[in-house]
């Protein structure tokens, strides 16, 4: 039998069929081959229409079956990874209202930041584990008072993921997990957070059915098997955040271990999310207007590796990309600092900011260490940004951990995750028994001092731009 993964991402939606007995992939495809438009019509604004997320998971989808040949009667179950903190909402007849105001949209920061000043912010860190912050929440809140004529149209909302399942059964459900990212599930009373529904006025049948993350969560219905060429009936089984669904593709579920990207029915964990918005599209901003697009991200690495730690004195902040968590919500920009017209080219832009990119995520670790989380391992699928040797030995080189590298990514996650939720697999240590470690990083201690001149000097210039 075969498990079928889909991750629908911001860039693209990408689909992974594994063969459940042996673990190995047997097909995988990504749409579209350039970036999916993400429209921007304010300053600070991120939207995307859900009916694209559609469209490039059935040209996934398709190129996967015709890779693959499989007999689509032998595909047990769907997991879907996704996009966390959407806004995706719906009439009474599944009629998508509005663009999604998608995760690093940052229109709603203030009614978050003003929600956590008057609720109290120990009752929400105590009842909601965050600030609402700049989560779908808030983001729904913009919508009731700016858009109000679409608010008393709406029946439900969901996250980006809820609506994928939705397409896929014609049912609309949720997770616990998916409400916690929106800061809409209350964690002390393991229930949907009436505070926060109450405090901005929201209606409760706003919230769809929950269901568990791994569980038959619903079937794929007649008119959907029809349009992807799937078996009716097919079991869905799985839905997470793309981060959650990073670590549990990473098989991280322990205290002490970290899942990075550049985010099980046995183990019950919660997980502290560190975000940076502006990572792989600040590689890719550089390559298109830097590069021109001349250079391979390949190519990118090999101009990089050419200069010295710290870059010649070049400093990138690459918070460019929406109001930023780690900075408590505020939207600075992203920022080039040292940059000399006679000394610099584009290899040290191209090495700044992967070294911007680390020092964003060493600024965050620092934060997770003083409520006690310190890092000791950093698992992470050999892809993106982790296949410059620069990104991980910086990263490795100023975190002190060991990074650990595997043979998965979110669509491969989501397939295993739809095993154990459909009952294929009896544990999750049978799901990962074929997860191998492809390469181990060690910091290097002899650079150690370079990396932390580097990093006080990034980190200089974050503290004059805050």
């Amino acid at each position: 039998m075969y498990l079928l993964g889909f991750d629908i991402g911001s860039s693209s939606v990408k689909a992974s069929l594994i063969n459940g007995q042996s673990g190995e992939c047997k097909a995988s495809a990504f749409y579209p081959k350039q970036e999916m438009k993400i429209s921007a019509i304010q300053a600070g604004w991120a939207e995307q229409e859900p009916e694209q997320w559609w469209k490039n998971l059935k040209l996934a989808l398709a190129d996967v079956l015709a890779q693959s040949k499989v007999d689509p009667k032998t595909i047990d179950s769907i997991g879907i990874s996704y996009q966390m903190h959407g806004l995706v909402v719906v009439d009474k007849n599944q009629n998508v209202l509005r663009p999604s105001i998608i995760w690093c949209d940052s229109r709603a920061a203030e009614f978050g930041n003003k929600a956590f000043a008057e609720m109290g912010e120990e009752n929400c860190l105590a009842n909601l584990l965050n600030s609402p912050g700049n989560f779908t929440a808030s983001k729904l809140k913009w919508v009731k008072d700016n858009e109000p004529e679409l608010y008393a149209k709406i029946d439900k909302i969901m996250l980006p993921g809820d609506y994928i399942a939705m397409k896929l059964s014609g049912e609309i459900k949720t997770t616990a997990s998916g409400l916690s990212e929106g800061i809409l599930w209350n964690f002390k009373e393991n229930a949907v957070a009436d505070m926060l529904l109450d405090y901005y006025g929201f209606e409760k049948s706003f919230i769809p059915e929950i269901v568990p993350t791994f569980s038959v969560q619903g079937v794929v219905n007649a008119k959907s098997a029809a349009e992807l060429g799937l078996a009716e009936g097919t079991k869905i089984s799985y839905r997470a955040g793309d981060q959650p669904n990073n670590a549990l593709s990473l098989n991280v579920l322990n205290p002490g271990e970290i899942a990075t990207t550049a985010g099980t029915s046995e183990a019950n964990r919660l997980g502290v999310l560190l975000c940076i918005n502006g990572t792989g599209i600040l590689n890719s901003w550089l390559n298109k207007n830097v590069g021109n697009k001349a250079f391979s991200y390949e190519e990118m690495n090999h101009k990089a590796a050419e200069v010295a730690i710290g870059s010649d004195g070049v400093s990138i902040l690459p918070f460019g990309n929406g109001a930023e968590r780690v900075l408590r919500n505020k939207n600075i920009g992203a920022q080039i600092s040292g940059l000399g017209f006679n000394t610099h080219t584009e290899a040290h832009l191209f090495r700044a900011a992967q070294e911007g990119i680390v020092f964003s995520f060493k600024y965050g670790m620092e934060i997770m260490e003083e409520i006690g989380i310190k890092a000791q391992v950093i698992r992470a699928g050999k892809a993106n940004m982790f296949l410059s040797p620069i990104f991980r030995e910086t990263l490795a080189g100023i975190s002190g951990a060991t990074i650990e590298l595997y043979n998965t990514d979110g669509s491969v996650g989501a397939a295993r995750g739809a095993g154990i939720g459909s009952g294929y697999y009896a544990s999750a240590k049978e799901a990962f028994a074929s997860l191998k470690k492809l390469d181990t990083i060690s910091p290097d201690l002899s650079k150690k001092a370079e990396y932390e001149e580097a990093y006080q000097n990034w980190k200089q210039q974050l503290e004059r731009a805050l």
